[in-house]
């Protein structure tokens, strides 16, 4: 969704609590607050201000696309937990956004795609190679990237470059036959492990019921679902409404410090309801359409926007409906600053922030 650069808002940060542990204090407008009560710059993600303990977000890149749009990123999150991460989208920049953070892929424990438009995987291949085993403090045994797995077109979508249906595993192993010879050099002039032994690529089973369908029944209302588990966290998907994409997710983390929910790119659904329901935090993406109704723009394009996407108002509507405890503001379309957000508190009587490029959040 193209947009023209223009200066972000005015920033805000995340004040250092009583010990050193990284405290959501400034960063969030009070309730119907036009500005924040702290502008100052917010809290960025480094090795110095991560903690080791607790629940973190780093919202790595908040800019949506596919565009470059000044001086933000392209949308990519991580979820830190007691010093492993977990990775959500792979925009334009993520990888040095990752490291600046200190984000190295020997403390990654997995990895999730919401969907397969492009400004969500672009980088799915520069971040694999450059976290690449012990050289760069890299990836040293097998992590999973999960993702949409294979679904047919939607009727009406063109089949120009083959083959139609493609999922996580496929997009993995493409990538890795793209990068073939530099893999096969290094992997023995450097002695360093096969790459792809190291990232798998892991489709997402839908449930069987209630059945969805890319034409039919896109977005059926469900409950959350399953689809990662380890010692730290437990993930669970729902789909959600970013048609005609399909299926695109949604994601749910859940520790023992806390609940960060990710809407993914979605029109306002009933779906975001159940995945973020008590969350600590809900990461939503928006479309502001005030903005795009008053450029010159097809109607056919700011149908396209308006029907997969959210505004301040459904987000708010989803918050409040949802119980989340405070609302952080990324995937921005059409938003630059806290006053184009204001529609939340309409809905909403909670905290809300609009993120900066790699801000650091607390559980």
């Amino acid at each position: 969704m193209p947009t023209p650069p223009r200066p972000s808002g005015p920033s805000r940060r995340t004040l250092l609590g009583a010990g050193g542990a990284a405290a959501l204090a400034a960063p969030f407008l009070g309730v119907g607050a036009a500005v924040a009560a702290d502008d100052t710059e917010p809290v960025l993600a480094s090795p110095q201000t991560v903690p080791d303990t607790g629940m973190h977000l780093i919202t790595l890149g908040t800019a949506a696309g596919p565009a470059i749009r000044g001086t933000r990123h392209g949308i990519a999150s991580a979820v830190v937990v007691d010093g492993l991460h977990y990775l959500v989208d792979f925009g334009l920049g993520m990888p040095r956004q990752a490291s600046e953070a200190g984000l190295t892929g020997n403390k990654l424990r997995q990895a999730f795609v919401t969907h397969l438009h492009s400004d969500h995987i672009s980088e799915l291949s520069a971040y694999m190679l450059y976290n690449w085993d012990t050289p760069v403090q890299g990836v040293t045994s097998r992590v999973g990237i999960m993702g949409p797995g294979r679904a047919r077109l939607p009727r009406g979508i063109k089949n120009v470059v083959s083959p139609p249906q493609t999922g996580m595993q496929d997009v993995i192993r493409n990538l890795m036959r793209a990068n073939a010879y530099d893999i096969n050099i290094r992997t023995t002039d450097e002695a360093r492990i096969p790459l792809d032994e190291l990232f798998e690529g892991v489709d997402i089973e839908l449930p069987r019921r209630p059945r969805a369908d890319p034409d039919r029944n896109p977005v059926p209302d469900m409950e959350p679902f399953t689809v990662y588990e380890d010692d730290r966290v437990r993930v669970q998907a729902t789909l959600v409404e970013h048609l005609p994409v399909f299926p695109a997710f949604g994601f749910r983390f859940e520790s023992e410090h806390g609940v960060i929910a990710f809407s993914g790119d979605t029109a306002e659904t009933p779906n975001m309801v159940a995945l973020s329901r008590d969350a600590d935090l809900l990461v939503h993406e928006v479309v502001n359409m005030d903005y795009y109704r008053d450029q010159d723009f097809t109607e056919e394009f700011l149908h396209h926007l308006e029907s997969s996407h959210t505004s301040p108002e459904g987000i708010g509507r989803i918050a409040a409906a949802a119980g989340a405890k405070k609302v952080v503001v990324s995937h921005m379309a059409g938003v630059f600053s806290e006053a184009d957000l204001t529609g939340i508190s309409e809905t909403y009587d909670g905290p809300f922030a609009l993120a900066a490029d790699r801000q650091l959040f607390s559980v």
